[in-house]
């Protein structure tokens, strides 16, 4: 999909804030609410905008303590990887993986409340899960950007 500037701008605006009514997307772009709204219809519809979501302060909901834990599985095969990923999708602590190349295979960004709580979650949840070979985990000290925003 070809996207032209004001549906640049409208991206923009809509993942700065996506509460906002039709009319103030409208009144930002110099465009009527129609065509505001035919616009983000035509960005959902393509898949351009794929969700709408509330972002939660972690601090406020005891999570604010960040790992990221980088993980070796033992044996590559197609199957392995697709049970490990599927066992992953179930850890309501883990809010991203990533499958990657170099030393290790994939990495999580896993928020609980503290030290204790990872402890738990590894000993109980994490190790459980079969075919992992090695863990390396990292503490977040300080956020410095976080941004759910993709820039265009």
């Amino acid at each position: 999909m070809k996207l032209d500037k004001l549906d640049i701008e409208l991206i923009r605006l809509l993942q700065n804030d996506s509460k906002k009514t039709t009319k103030q997307y409208a009144d930002a772009l110099h465009l009527s609410k129609t065509a505001v709204y035919e616009r983000i219809r035509r960005l959902e519809r393509n898949g351009v905008v794929t969700q709408y979501t509330a972002l939660v302060n972690k601090h406020k909901v005891g999570r604010d303590f960040m790992v990221l834990c980088q993980i070796r599985l033992i044996h590559h095969t197609k199957e392995n990887v697709l049970k490990f990923e599927q066992e992953i999708l179930q850890l309501k602590e883990v809010s991203e993986c990533f499958h990657v190349g170099g030393d290790y295979d994939y990495i999580l960004k896993i928020y609980v409340a503290d030290m204790k709580s990872y402890r738990d979650f590894m000993l109980t949840k994490l190790t459980a899960i079969a075919n992992i070979g090695n863990t390396q985990s990292s503490f977040v000290i300080n956020e410095v950007k976080n941004s759910p925003s993709v820039h265009i």
